[in-house]
């Protein structure tokens, strides 16, 4: 297969907004890196997928999975991710015409996170293949549903990157075992070792969700301030770390607990309920130091050390957050900007790499990556349809 233009989009847990990154690439190689934007949610909009978020944990049940119950909630998000995803697809498109004179043939829609329950069996990605792939804006065929088939082999359905991870550290001619750290709302962690063949070989990825990174803070500041995070860090910065205040035994569990794994948004509640009587400075801090500690700790389950660690995410644009994780870490600490990669678009490009791979049958999780028994290939791919659909 020659390479072909993609166009990936992520809406992660920190609900900020979507983010579109056009890749040219064969399923394996990276051949370029085009052309990305970023389109922020509108206070309404945010507050609309958190009401989803909320809805899906409080009408789930185990024994019967998600109740009628959420259904109004999940249709409103739902609307909102059609309308935001399709702009966001058409100014990535626009930019890819204007950069390198392509148009993208693929676009892989990672969807919005509501609910992940791997233990159970369960997980939940918001967002219709179909209707994006219909809008006029979008017309080519879209990839979507890209956890279900590896939760449903057992595996922990997240993350996802580890795949375009590898193909990265091959881009930048990496040669030692190295480690992506994404800081989005839910902080996880890609060690790669590049010399061995292929991504699905064995040892050739360890990843694994560490924590929170942005939530807890930004759900705090959101309470505390109105604001949506703690920007530039600086509500960390002038407080204090009460770190009597972490000492929660399902956090220490799940650091400790042997990888994979992989967490919901809301799985260190108890953590957030814990800060209630600090003031607004302190909080922010014992929340950034506790992201900070849940990185380092994920340090203990690697098969070697890693040369360095490269950032990517909004969390890598706190300085306390990087200052912190400098201080814990024994190897250098850089954003992804250090090897010239854009630490804002890494994920929406990871899903458009992935969605190249789903196409070609190729897999996208592996043992080392969400502990499926075997490598597996998840996706689903809609196909546009009437007049000026483009066929594939």
């Amino acid at each position: 297969m020659q390479p072909i233009w993609a166009v990936g989009l992520m809406s992660g847990t920190s609900l900020d907004g979507v983010d579109a990154a056009a890749v040219q690439t064969d399923g394996v190689e990276i051949a370029a890196l085009g052309p990305g934007c970023a389109r922020d949610y509108t206070g309404e909009e945010a507050a609309t997928l958190r009401a989803a978020l909320e809805a899906a944990a409080t009408h789930w049940r185990p024994e019967g999975g998600m109740g009628p119950g959420a259904r109004p909630a999940l249709e409103a998000a739902e609307a909102v991710l059609a309308e935001s995803h399709a702009a966001a697809v058409a100014e990535c498109a626009a930019a890819l015409r204007a950069a390198k004179g392509a148009e993208p043939v693929l676009v892989g829609f990672h969807g919005q996170t509501v609910l992940h329950r791997p233990e159970a069996g369960f997980t939940l990605q918001i967002g219709d293949g179909r209707r994006l792939a219909g809008d006029p804006r979008v017309r080519v065929p879209v990839v979507s549903d890209f956890r279900s088939a590896d939760v449903a082999a057992g595996g922990e359905g997240a993350p996802l990157a580890p795949f375009f991870h590898f193909a990265l550290s091959r881009s930048i001619g990496a040669d030692r075992p190295l480690v992506f750290v994404n800081l989005g709302g839910v902080g996880n962690v890609t060690w790669v070792d590049p010399t061995r063949p292929d991504a699905a070989a064995e040892g050739a990825l360890l990843a694994f969700d560490t924590g929170p990174a942005n939530a807890l803070v930004n759900d705090w500041m959101q309470a505390r301030t109105g604001a949506p995070l703690d920007r530039d860090g600086a509500a960390a910065a002038a407080g204090q770390v009460h770190r009597d205040r972490l000492g929660s035994n399902a956090a220490a569990a799940y650091l400790d607990r042997t990888p994979p794994k992989s967490l919901d948004r809301n799985d260190f509640a108890a953590v957030l309920a814990a800060m209630q009587g600090l003031s607004t400075a302190d909080g922010a801090a014992t929340l950034t130091a506790f992201s900070a500690e849940c990185v380092a700790a994920a340090a203990a389950h690697f098969p070697d050390p890693p040369a360095r660690w490269l950032v990517c995410g909004g969390g890598r644009h706190n300085p306390v957050l990087m200052a912190m994780l400098a201080e814990r870490l024994s190897a250098p600490v850089q954003a992804v900007e250090a090897v010239g990669l854009d630490g804002d678009l890494l994920e929406a490009q990871a899903f458009a790499y992935l969605a190249v791979r789903v196409l070609r049958g190729l897999p996208t999780s592996a043992p080392g990556t969400t502990g499926v028994p075997e490598p597996v290939g998840g996706g689903r791919v809609s196909c546009p349809e009437g007049p000026g659909a483009t066929p594939r």
